[in-house]
């Protein structure tokens, strides 16, 4: 059986190379501002675990590569207007996404999104919650009943509201919280986790044959734990893997 799978991918990826030609050069695009999903380092370049992926991603199935940021809430009209190929950036697979641009599978599994703040017995009924403009988590708290939402552009600004005193809570992803957490003394994970979406895909135009490449190279990375070890290399040896 597993030489049946095995070869089933590399089918799919010798497809993916029959028209990669057609792609010479793929703009990948993502935020640049979500450690360590995706962020600009000290050389001004883009990295995190998602520039790490896209490269690998590219190089299996026979692609060049251009990185591209954007700011986050202009991110998918950007791609579908053509002015980059793909969406790599910590983006959650839902179905509302899924009506305006076609996705991958997902590269990173399901987790429970968190609230972050200064007080552990912090009540959500009467609470005003931070959250990223444009996100699962924003539309989740829209929808809350007793809730105070204030959306921000950048997910650092989130963070900003609540050490500031403009927030009680931040509510977003896992693994860009527990890494503030673990490093503030003042923060602290608080409330119950709510799990969202169907987990991180890359982002597509819909049609687009490039999903055919880049799913059969994250089914190789998924079959041969590499795409496991880059998790854990991110994100803690804690963190949810295939």
């Amino acid at each position: 059986m597993k030489k049946i799978i095995l070869t089933t991918t590399a089918l799919a990826l010798t497809a993916g190379m029959a028209f990669a030609d057609a792609h010479s050069v793929v703009r990948m695009g993502t935020e640049g501002a979500y450690p360590p999903y995706n962020f600009i380092n000290d050389d001004g370049e883009v990295d995190g675990l998602e520039r790490a992926l896209g490269d690998e991603l590219c190089a299996r199935a026979e692609l060049t590569c251009e990185w591209v940021t954007n700011e986050w809430d202009s991110i998918i009209p950007n791609l579908t207007s053509g002015n980059y190929d793909t969406i790599i950036a910590g983006m959650s697979i839902t179905d509302e996404r899924d009506e305006v641009i076609d996705f991958t599978q997902a590269y990173i599994p399901p987790t429970p999104s968190l609230f972050m703040g200064m007080d552990p017995d912090l009540s959500l009924d009467g609470a005003v919650v931070a959250a990223q403009t444009g996100t699962i988590q924003a539309g989740y708290l829209a929808e809350q009943e007793g809730v105070t939402l204030i959306e921000f552009a950048t997910p650092d600004e989130t963070v900003a509201a609540v050490r500031n005193g403009e927030a009680d809570a931040v509510f977003a992803d896992n693994d860009f919280l527990t890494q503030i957490a673990d490093e503030d003394a003042d923060m602290s994970i608080i409330l119950d986790p709510v799990p969202l979406g169907g987990g991180v895909g890359m982002g597509l135009r819909e049609g687009d044959e490039l999903i055919e490449a880049f799913d059969a190279a994250i089914t190789s990375m998924k079959e041969d734990g590499s795409l496991n070890a880059l998790l854990i290399e991110w994100f803690g040896e804690d963190t949810q893997t295939w």
